[in-house]
């Protein structure tokens, strides 16, 4: 990966966070990965690991704030049973993969030809660390406001959280569609790119004949993932919409 292709890809992931950093170094350390840094000692780079500590903690602190806001009737048992649902690899991981986290990450040539772009551990510990790097760089109001973006769907309806951990965005999206237009979203594959060591699938959801989203990725299943994150997306602020108007 060239300068040039890094700076790219640097303000690519900057508008899908929706947050331009004042130190583009922060974002530049939370995308280097140890494996990255071990093969490339004269460059003498710190990796991500140290910003993945903090980001773990501050998204505790962020998702902790926010099920305290929600339920302030829940006890901390159940606050902490909510939080460990919403707090993991695999829900993380769901995160890194609607932002592309992983284009935009270094790796060492080892781990790039074993799939680390697209590893859940891996990926969950990069946007770990991105959080750290925007929490650094502008504190944590904008910490907040990315976490409560990215995490919006747990926090819609009371009565839907508990059922909306450990499910995936395509399922969210089809509960969320039955339930409002009594109908199911489908997919459809839009184009097929690339050698096939590092394919990328385009992939649209639609709802009857209106086209919701669009999503990309290494496979066709994690293209549909996307694109189903991003109709959430449009839905809840759909909703939020209308919550203004009518009130």
């Amino acid at each position: 990966m060239t300068h040039n292709d890094s700076e790219i890809l640097l303000g690519e992931l900057e508008r899908r966070i929706d947050y331009t950093f004042r130190d583009p170094h922060l974002l530049r350390n939370a995308l280097l990965h140890r494996s990255f840094v071990n093969e490339n000692p004269h460059l003498h780079l710190a990796d991500n690991e140290r910003l993945e500590f903090l980001g773990d903690a501050a998204l505790d602190l962020a998702i902790s704030h926010m099920l305290i806001e929600r339920f302030p009737h829940y006890d901390e048992g159940k606050l902490s049973r909510l939080r460990a649902g919403i707090v993991n690899e695999k829900e993380l991981a769901l995160v890194a993969e609607e932002l592309d986290l992983g284009a935009a990450l270094h790796l060492g040539k080892g781990e790039e030809l074993s799939g680390g772009r697209h590893k859940p551990s891996l990926l969950a510990n990069a946007y770990e660390a991105v959080l750290a790097s925007v929490y650094l760089d502008g504190g944590l109001a904008a910490l907040m406001s990315m976490v409560e973006s990215h995490f919006a769907r747990f926090f819609s309806e009371e009565e839907d959280l508990p059922h909306a951990l450990g499910k995936d965005y395509k399922t969210r999206l089809q509960e969320v569609l039955q339930s409002r237009e009594k109908t199911v979203p489908h997919y459809r594959l839009e184009a097929e790119e690339g050698p096939d060591h590092d394919k990328r699938f385009r992939v649209s959801v639609w709802l009857k004949d209106q086209l919701l989203a669009l999503g990309s990725g290494p496979t066709k299943k994690s293209a549909q993932q996307k694109a189903a994150g991003r109709a959430l997306r449009l839905l809840e602020g759909e909703s939020e919409h209308a919550e203004t108007r009518d009130t």
